[in-house]
């Protein structure tokens, strides 16, 4: 008997984002895999669910694999979610799908908020195709590359970036691709969300006298001929 696992989509910010399917198989499932089970712990205790959890994380991810393919083996049933949006997505969780999906058990995923789509659709940019890149490079040499391959794509292009770095990142934007069309979408689906567009310098000059706080979405619009 093999059991399942449920790739768990979880709110970016507003509990009131939780799909009611989300809810249900988070109360019928043997086990949660969470990232951070004091942050996940948090969501359980809001909707009045018990259910044992187990961290999987980074330095994890390897033994704990292991750990759950003999529980699939064993018949149980196991929801993996992140601290917000979709396990996997620059998050935790690629190692454990890539491996259920190896060894023949069943996966399901069960959809939810998705901040790269909340923030290219506020953004006003072209949204088909488009191109998601994760966290932006923490170098600034390879981070400056990777800006300007964005600017010069035919499409909207969407990074993840870490408000202690939104500055420094500008300031390269700025040397770099400094008529491409922006935009910082932040704290998105929370009480103090916002969508700032403009050119890098104008957008490096407000967030120079507005320290960046929150998670932020950085947008960047296809090169215009």
């Amino acid at each position: 008997m093999s059991g399942k696992l449920y790739i768990v989509a979880t709110p970016i910010g507003n509990l009131e984002d939780v799909p009611p399917r989300a809810l249900r198989v988070l109360k019928e499932v043997d086990l949660i895999a969470a990232e951070d089970t004091r942050h996940t712990g948090h969501l359980l205790t809001k909707f009045e669910i018990r259910k044992p959890m187990i961290s999987y994380h980074q330095f994890s991810e390897a033994k704990r694999t292991a750990e759950f393919l003999e529980k699939f083996q064993q018949g149980q049933s196991i929801a993996l979610v992140s601290d917000a949006g979709m396990p996997g997505v620059s998050d935790p969780g690629e190692r454990l799908i890539r491996a259920a999906v190896a060894a023949g058990v069943p996966v399901e995923v069960v959809p939810g908020p998705s901040a790269p789509l909340l923030a290219l659709a506020g953004s006003g940019f072209p949204m088909v195709p488009f191109y998601f890149g994760g966290f932006l490079p923490v170098k600034s040499g390879q981070r400056r590359k990777e800006l300007i391959a964005a600017a010069a794509r035919d499409f909207t292009s969407i990074y993840f970036e870490s408000p202690y770095r939104v500055v420094r990142m500008l300031e390269d934007a700025v040397a770099e691709i400094p008529q491409a069309r922006l935009c910082l979408a932040r704290e998105l689906t929370k009480k103090f969300e916002e969508y700032r567009r403009g050119t890098a310098a104008e957008l490096l000059e407000h967030f120079k006298a507005h320290e960046p706080r929150g998670e932020f979405c950085l947008v960047v619009a296809a090169k215009v001929d």
